[in-house]
């Protein structure tokens, strides 16, 4: 009689199986690209096949998902968010690069191989109408853009230039560093020099003090 009044565990809402497939999609998605069959997803989310034809219509709306995904920028926002203010100056910028470059490397992973299997004519970004109509570059580049801000401002008595504006040339920097205008047969500078470059400048004779030797 135990057994037989004992209450189910209380299973996923619709939307968080959604995010769970989603989440176990996207590794494959990056490797296979369109080739990746829902068998696949659903063996490694060890769930029936079935149980994503509940959630998805079929596996077109699945890809548009994981593009919606591979796109989001909130979870590099909180990364950056994170950075604890007492550390270094470089040493925060340093950590808002490795996360801005971890989103940008995920995201190309997963659009690149999605374009390279023929995923075209679904949008700009290969996601469909929902995913473009989610997507506010704008505003995503303001939001990144003052995260970054937060992150110069404990030594806004030593800037040059408002925190706001070093926060947008250094997402520029960034942005250049993860396609580095030589080709990828250029050897390309490293994070450190890319560092010290924007904070000292390029002339030998100042210091990372601002003094001059």
């Amino acid at each position: 009689m135990e057994s037989e009044n004992r209450r189910r565990a209380p299973g996923m809402s619709p939307e968080q199986r959604r995010e769970m497939i989603v989440r176990t999609a996207l590794p494959l998605v990056a490797e296979h690209g369109t080739a990746v069959t829902t068998g696949q997803i659903a063996r490694a989310a060890g769930i029936g096949e079935a149980t994503i034809f509940r959630v998805f219509a079929d596996k077109d709306e699945l890809l548009d998902a994981c593009v919606m995904e591979a796109l989001r920028t909130d979870h590099v926002l909180a990364e950056i968010q994170e950075i604890p203010l007492d550390q270094p100056l470089p040493a925060r910028l340093a950590e808002a690069t490795a996360a801005i470059e971890a989103y940008l490397g995920r995201m190309g992973m997963i659009l690149g191989a999605l374009h390279a299997t023929g995923r075209r004519g679904r949008g700009s970004h290969g996601g469909g109408e929902a995913a473009d109509a989610a997507i506010d570059r704008a505003s995503a580049m303001a939001r990144t853009r003052g995260a970054l801000a937060e992150l110069f401002e404990p030594d806004r008595d030593r800037l040059r230039l408002p925190a706001d504006r070093l926060a947008g040339m250094f997402m520029g920097l960034v942005f250049t560093r993860s396609r580095p205008p030589g080709g990828p047969e250029t050897p390309a500078p490293s994070l450190e020099e890319y560092l010290e470059v924007f904070l000292y400048g390029a002339l030998t004779g100042t210091t990372p003090e601002g003094s001059t030797e």
